[in-house]
């Protein structure tokens, strides 16, 4: 069985854009990172997932969501989704999300229904 070849989508301008906001899980503005997803986006071993699969969070909510020990697995997960998405609509709101680069399919999901964003800390 063949699996369709993931075309991977890089931009060093979002990845910059995205470590410029504030964290978008508890609000810091300190030490803000560019967290590729865990749950798809391409990732694979050794591989990160595609720059628009990624969200604004401070050090310490990263090292949570990707090996924090405090939080279950879908704890993590939905909070770097509601991160995710609020890091893309902060972007799109703002007019800053760069033209050449896709929204991710569960952001448009979203934006399709409605839908609106919750506040840190989201639950």
């Amino acid at each position: 069985m063949k699996f369709p070849k993931t075309q991977y989508v890089r931009s060093k301008k979002l990845l910059k854009l995205v470590a410029g906001l504030d964290c978008q899980w508890c609000g810091s503005g300190q030490q803000v990172q560019a967290a590729h997803s865990n749950w798809g986006g391409g990732k694979g071993r050794g591989i990160k997932a595609s720059d628009n699969e990624i969200a604004a969070l401070c050090f310490w909510c990263h090292y949570q969501i990707d090996q924090g020990k405090e939080l279950s697995k879908e704890e993590r997960k939905n909070r770097w989704e509601q991160a995710h998405l609020k890091t893309l609509q902060s972007l799109a709101t703002a007019g800053l999300w760069p033209e050449e680069i896709p929204f991710t399919d569960q952001y448009l999901r979203i934006l399709g229904k409605g839908a609106s964003f919750c506040e840190p800390p989201c639950g």
